[in-house]
Order: structure tokens, then C-alpha cells, then sequence
């Protein structure tokens, strides 16, 4: 393979812009949705969830896997259902909010 032939050229860019797009984009989000995945798996009564709507509550009845919904209680004595699909983010009992 000839150093000036155009398909040579090509591959030198396009092969390192692809390794960089895989490394710091694809990767990365594929990892954090694997994570989300594994929480919401693991949900157990007690646990604080956040929805994707911004709502906090704590989860009063967790059913299985195969259920697609959860009881959260977002207030005293003021329960909702939700769909785990709407879960963004899973904290265990009595884990304090992100200081950020």
C-alpha cells in the first residue's frame, strides 16, 4: 500500500476519529445504561428512587422482574405507582442526597 494513496489517507483519519468516538462517547454511555439496568433489576423496598420527571420517593412495594411497575411513596401516606422505566437514579435506604 502506496503512503499517498487516497484510501490510505482516509483510513489514517477516520480510523483514530473512530477509536476516540468509541473511548470517551460510546462506551461510557453504554456502561452508565448497563448500571441504571442492574439498579433497577435489584429494586427492593426501602430503597429512594428518583424518577426521570425529578419525583423522590421511597419505594413501599417492589414487585417482580416481571412487573413493570413500583409503589412509591412520595409523601406521607400519598403513594403512586410507577413505571421502573422512568427510574433514573436508585439510592440505597437512608443515602443522603448529592451535594453538588
Amino acid at each position: 500500500m502506496n503512503l499517498n494513496d487516497p484510501l490510505f489517507q482516509t483510513l489514517t483519519l477516520a480510523l483514530p476519529m473512530i477509536a476516540i468516538f468509541y473511548f470517551l462517547l460510546w462506551r461510557p454511555q453504554s456502561q452508565k445504561q448497563k448500571q441504571l439496568r442492574n439498579m433497577i433489576e435489584n429494586l427492593r423496598r426501602g430503597d429512594t428512587v428518583v424518577t426521570s420527571g425529578g419525583i423522590l420517593g421511597k419505594i413501599v412495594k417492589a414487585t417482580p422482574n416481571d412487573d413493570p411497575e413500583i409503589m412509591v411513596e412520595i409523601a406521607e401516606n400519598v403513594q403512586v405507582r410507577v413505571l421502573k422505566t422512568t427510574i433514573s437514579d436508585v439510592r440505597a435506604k437512608g443515602q443522603p442526597a448529592d451535594k453538588e
